[in-house]
Parts: C-alpha cells; structure tokens; sequence
C-alpha cells in the first residue's frame, strides 16, 4: 500500500512576496500553474479568507479523463506571507497545502508544502492506484510540487513586470471577457 505524510519545495522568485501572495490566493488562478488543477471558483463571497471555501477540479496529468472534485477550506490567509488550505475528501483523508513567502534580494523565496493530516485509508489507495491510475502517489506529488513552483515563478515574475490593470478592467486571455 502505498503512504503520504509532507513534502516542501522552494523557489526563489523575482516578485515582490505581496504580488506572489496574491497570485496564490486568488485560487481562481490556480489553474495557471498547478499541474492537476483544472478549475477553481469561490463557494463563499470569495477572496482569501480564513474559513472561506472554494470548489477544486482535479485530474490526473498522465490520464486526462480521469479527474475530481474537492471543497477545501482556506486555513492561513496572511497577505504577502502565508495562506494555506485544507481538503478532505471521502476516503482520501485530510491534506493541508502551505505557501509560505519570505523577502529575498529583490524577490520572495516561495515554499509550497503539503502534509497528511489525516491518513488516506485502504479505499482511498485503491481508488487512487487502481480507478485514478496512479501507481506511485508520492512520486506525483513531489513532482507535481516542483512543475507547480517552476510555473508559479513563471506567472509570478510577468505579474510583476505587468502594469496594473485600471479598475473595472481584466487580464488579457483570462476568460473574463472580450481578448
């Protein structure tokens, strides 16, 4: 049977840590750099609150049509230094997502982490081996840590190379309107 219990990677990122906080707790983005998450909407009023929820659409990147849905609940919400959230899902146990972000130089180091904080059990291992095709969960998420802050970095550092937006007004190619 297969285990999980903490992984933590960083990454150095040539943005101020208030641009890369806002990225990561605007989860509607998340999408933009993480490998497994295909869609992300408020369920509250929205925004990076601690005990606001939000509506994740998960899928397995090597088996596309493969994917899920979880609810979880922001933990952390510290603008420019912590957010954190909490998932359960049914079988699955409890795996609490940290993104902490510290000055550095001119940028901010990104720790993205992730820790059992409820086991999965013998079903949910199954469904995630045998029906989610994922023989190696371990191996997913380390990599799947890694190809998330290399991306973050990525949006991050042309977030802050942006002008701001005037208000009213959208990113280009975000969907929300009109490109």
């Amino acid at each position: 049977m297969q285990t999980l219990d903490r992984a933590e990677e960083s990454i150095h990122v040539e943005a101020p840590p208030q641009v890369v906080y806002d990225l990561v707790a605007d989860v509607t983005r998340t999408p933009e750099y993480s490998p497994e998450v295909d869609e992300v909407v408020w369920l509250d009023d929205g925004g990076p609150r601690v005990g606001a929820r939000f509506r994740a659409r998960n899928r397995v990147p090597a088996h596309p049509r493969v994917s899920w849905h979880n609810k979880p609940i922001v933990m952390a919400a510290e603008p420019g230094r912590e957010f954190a959230f909490a998932r359960t899902e049914a079988f699955a146990g409890t795996l609490v997502w940290r993104y902490r972000f510290e000055p550095e130089g001119t940028g901010t180091r990104v720790t993205e982490s992730y820790e059992i904080a409820r086991p999965i059990g013998r079903i949910g291992w199954f469904i995630i081996g045998t029906l989610g095709r994922d023989p190696d969960r371990t191996t997913t998420m380390r990599q799947g840590l890694h190809e998330s802050l290399q991306r973050l970095q990525r949006v991050a550092e042309a977030d802050a190379a942006s002008p701001p937006s005037a208000p009213g007004t959208d990113r280009p190619g975000d969907g929300a309107g009109p490109d």
